[in-house]
């Protein structure tokens, strides 16, 4: 069920970027940005699922922060897809806390910039 969830949330967010960019003829840059990130992010996230099934703790695997920073950078829907799809990182609840929280942080400053777009 949560796992149905987060990913609709996840497509959702992306296609709504790229509905309202078409509906307000606005530029698809920032839908681009975020679907290419998260595309990047969800490649991440599977090559770090490969290195810890194949190889286990033996060799030097992608670091958390990293994951994060993409997840900051709008990467944050590839992140959900690739938690719920691969099953990476969905066990470590620290990490998936400071997910949400990028996911807020990074939901809180697209408003700020709409918001001052049309001030």
């Amino acid at each position: 069920m949560i796992k149905k969830a987060l990913t609709f949330f996840a497509v959702c967010f992306l296609l709504f970027l790229w509905v309202v960019s078409w509906q307000l003829n606005l530029s698809y840059l920032i839908a681009g940005i975020y679907s290419g990130v998260s595309l990047i992010t969800f490649l991440v996230y599977g090559w770090d699922k490969r290195l810890a099934v194949e190889h286990g703790e033996n060799v030097i695997r992608v670091p958390e922060r990293t994951l994060h920073i993409l997840g900051v950078f709008g990467g944050w829907p590839g992140s959900l897809l690739a938690q719920q799809w691969l099953r990476h990182k969905s066990k470590k609840r620290r990490f998936i806390f400071v997910l949400w929280l990028t996911i807020i942080a990074n939901g809180c400053a697209s408003s700020l910039l709409y918001y001052l777009q049309y001030m």
